[in-house]
């Protein structure tokens, strides 16, 4: 008997006559992340069942529960046994997934039969057939017990076109699924937030294309190759990830060397803005995403991001802006980026960094030293030159 997979999904529910458009991006996301393993999707209401067409194996069954962890749309799945509606196949499989559950956490446990009977025709009905299954794995397990309200594992006994049992929940990503709501432009830097901010707004539905500024030789080939690793870290959530390389040294010289010193991190950062701009356009997306955070560091105040912010009219999505350090460090652990995050690689920002950067500026005096004669060609020259990577 092949394994059949129950997925659930949770926000894609309640999104109305959209509902299908959202599953087909979602099954499409899964299909495209198994890479090539053939796999057949069935389910409604919120239910579906995935199953190998391919030959079985170890390998496969586990590439498809990692994807089923990493999928954004999919809030949890099961491994579930779609048998017969016979009693004695009923029986024989519910005493297997009660042995299952006891072995992987000692017999000394709780338990509830949960049966649901969408087919009234078959009998027992849903309160006697819990009764008959629960009674059944008592004789069988007798250190278990029953608690209807609190049990360690609950045993799913579903009787519809066929019966489909199964126990343990894997709790997935949740979400909306990536490319439901259109394509953001994340500025990845090798630093510990951008990440999070690609990740968080993947989950409502973007797909992500980055865009990270090198400012080689003042920053080593291991800090661009820092970033690619974060990447491809992300792209483990997303069914693709292509990765833009833009070549800053020169305009982030030209700033340094034109302007008052207390200046050089806005007006690098807004430069940055305006070149992811012009990238977003190019590959027509429908926002940029940044990593900043409120009043974390200089160039994120709110005088500071409303000048660097006026160099695009694109949205700006900032998901972590009310977020304090750890809880983005928490959630830089979750997802797997911190510990590359930490290496010590410094990126542009910290190597042009003035002593004592502008904190609260005027925005009008701002515009004005943004008028520096020669700027624009320097980054109409850094766009030209960006380097595209394909990350998956």
């Amino acid at each position: 008997m092949k394994t059949s997979y129950l997925i659930k999904t949770g926000e894609i529910n309640l999104k109305g006559d959209n509902k299908k458009l959202f599953e087909k991006k979602l099954f499409n996301n899964i299909k495209y992340q198994l890479d090539g393993l053939r796999v057949r999707i069935k389910g409604n209401s919120g239910r579906f069942y995935l199953e190998q067409l391919d030959e079985e194996t170890t390998e496969t069954k586990r590439k498809i529960e990692k994807t089923l962890l990493s999928v954004f749309g999919v809030v949890g799945y099961s491994i579930a046994r779609k048998i017969n509606k016979n009693m004695n196949e009923i029986e024989e499989t519910v005493l297997e997934t009660a042995a299952e559950a006891c072995s992987d956490a000692g017999n000394s446990l709780s338990f509830k039969i949960n049966a649901k009977r969408a087919d009234k025709s078959f009998k027992p009905d849903s309160y006697e057939l819990s009764c008959i299954l629960g009674k059944l794995v008592l004789d069988k397990f007798p250190s278990l017990k029953v608690d209807v309200n609190n049990p360690d594992f609950i045993i799913n006994v579903e009787i519809r076109e066929k019966a489909i049992i199964y126990s343990r929940v894997f709790k997935g990503q949740g979400g909306l699924p990536a490319g439901a709501a259109g394509k953001g432009l994340l500025l990845l830097s090798g630093g510990i937030d951008s990440p999070v901010a690609g990740f968080m707004m993947a989950k409502r539905g973007c797909t992500i294309e980055a865009i990270h500024f090198d400012t080689y030789p003042y920053t080593s080939e291991q800090s661009k190759e820092k970033v690619i690793s974060i990447a491809e870290k992300l792209s483990e959530y997303l069914p693709s990830l292509v990765l833009h390389i833009v070549p800053f040294t020169e305009t982030q010289i030209f700033i340094q060397q034109n302007c008052m010193p207390d200046e050089i991190t806005l007006l690098s950062r807004a430069a940055m803005m305006n070149i992811a701009h012009f990238q977003a356009e190019k590959i027509r997306a429908n926002s940029i995403i940044t990593g900043e955070c409120l009043s974390q560091v200089a160039s994120q105040t709110a005088e500071s991001l409303r000048f660097t912010g006026s160099k695009t009219d694109y949205p700006i999505l900032r998901p972590l802006i009310g977020l304090d350090k750890e809880e983005i460090i928490i959630k830089a652990r979750e997802i797997g980026t911190y510990d590359i995050s930490i290496l010590p690689y410094m990126d542009c920002c910290s190597v042009f960094a003035p002593a004592r950067p502008l904190v609260k500026p005027f925005f009008s005096k701002m515009k004005k030293s943004w008028e520096i004669p020669g700027l624009e060609r320097h980054i109409i020259k850094a766009f030209e030159g960006i380097e595209s990577i394909n990350i998956r």
